[in-house]
């Protein structure tokens, strides 16, 4: 009996993904191990790969469909020479049997581990059959799902069936904004110029994220001025001598790593009911790429050199940049470090990336004028803010936690042992 394959939980957190791309069409003969289909999440792009064999018979979510909920059938599998005749293979669409896993299990929510087969059901009694994503833009856009015909399996309503129909006058321009505030009728009617730039799954994770972060989290901020001139010293001998190119950045998380060591109160998690004292020292490094801020984790940082920790960000960095970060490696972390300073951005205040419970911020070193046993002298100077979710960590903690960083930056000897 053919067996559905369904849409992957490839995270602990992910509720849905879109299907970006198939690897097999129906009628491909596949084995354990291939890659059968790509999907995207709120972080990356991940290849599936099958773990049974068998002929695709039917595909039911076709590619580059968004909004795919966790345990929805995207495919039918049947045992090489199998006959399915169309009535068994209606069946089969309307009441999935026992589903087919197609990675390593992950916990999905309990909410979604029942699978809902009206989203592939053929329609009756007057039911419309559409994804997720096209009923979203149909109400956008003010459209009747009964006005518009589908080219999905079995007449299934998709994005593009969707984007393909005419907006009726009374189609919104665009959905209410936070605050009650439709943006883009205020600028429409100002006569302020503009172009609609659709915003990413990444984006809107991040939009998602940080507003109830700065809602629900009661920041407070400590500030500590560093000097580099030592480190810079250092860092250029260690370049030469290697041939390296170890970066200020790379200090800075070891440094970070250390003092999180000696200060282990500051690594930790708000819970309602306790709070979480991490053994390990992860520390997220904030990365800028070209769908949004993503946090890959320089694991156990604590017992890596400079040079683990900087050729592991910078393959971490550049696969961040590529959507090829595996879960793992972008989700947790209890730390995070967020550096602008190769921006020339002199200080700010990073927002706390939950459930960590601190980040810091670090500004651009620049020479600024110090005062030395009472006179004035000219030094190279990096500021750096912590930010401090007040419920986990108390002010006392936190500058003890900047005590310990901050000579670990100036004199980067401790660095090396």
């Amino acid at each position: 009996m053919p067996l559905p394959i369904l849409m992957p939980a490839l995270s602990p957190t992910m509720t849905e993904g879109n299907l970006a791309k198939w690897h097999k069409k129906e009628g491909d003969f596949v084995k354990p191990g291939q890659v059968i289909a790509e999907i995207e999440t709120d972080k990356a792009t991940m290849e599936v790969e099958a773990v049974e064999e068998g002929r695709i018979i039917k595909i039911l979510i076709p590619a580059n469909t968004q909004g795919v909920k966790v345990n929805t059938p995207i495919a039918l599998l049947a045992e090489e020479g199998e006959v399915v005749d169309a009535a068994a293979l209606a069946a089969m669409i309307s009441v999935p049997s026992a589903p087919l896993t197609l990675t390593a299990p992950v916990a999905a929510p309990a909410a979604q581990q029942a699978v809902s087969a009206s989203s592939v059901a053929p329609a009756s009694g007057g039911r419309i059959l559409a994804s997720p994503l096209a009923k979203r833009l149909a109400e956008q856009r003010g459209l009747s799902l009964r006005a518009i015909r589908g080219t999905g399996p079995y007449g299934r309503i998709v994005k593009a069936d969707v984007l393909g129909a005419p907006a009726t006058s009374s189609a919104p321009s665009a959905p209410p904004q936070t605050g009650g505030l439709d943006v883009q009728d205020y600028a429409t009617k100002l006569g302020m110029g503009y172009v609609l730039q659709p915003n990413s799954s990444v984006r809107k994770v991040i939009a998602k994220r940080l507003t109830e972060s700065k809602q629900r989290v009661p920041h407070f901020y400590l500030s500590v001025d560093v000097e580099l001139d030592a480190l810079l010293e250092a860092r250029k001998q260690i370049n030469e001598l290697k041939g390296t190119k170890i970066s200020v950045n790379d200090f800075v998380i070891r440094a970070t790593a250390l003092a999180l060591k000696k200060i282990p109160a500051a690594n930790v998690s708000w819970t309602d009911s306790a709070i979480l004292l991490y053994t390990d020292v992860d520390v997220s490094v904030a990365v800028a790429t070209p769908g949004g801020l993503i946090t890959p984790i320089i694991k156990k940082a604590d017992t890596k050199s400079l040079e683990q920790i900087s050729a592991e960000m910078k393959d971490l960095a550049a696969r961040a940049r590529e959507g090829k970060l595996r879960p793992e490696e972008f989700q947790g972390g209890g730390f995070s470090i967020s550096n602008l300073g190769m921006f020339g951005v002199k200080s700010f205040s990073a927002i706390i990336n939950p459930p960590q419970s601190c980040i810091l911020a670090v500004g651009a070193g620049e020479q600024r004028a110090v005062v030395k046993d009472g006179k004035l002298a000219i030094a190279t100077v990096m500021t750096c803010t912590l930010s401090v979710d007040h419920r986990a960590v108390d002010g006392a903690v936190g500058a003890e936690f900047l005590a310990a960083f901050k000579p670990l930056i100036e004199k980067p000897y401790a660095l090396f042992v």
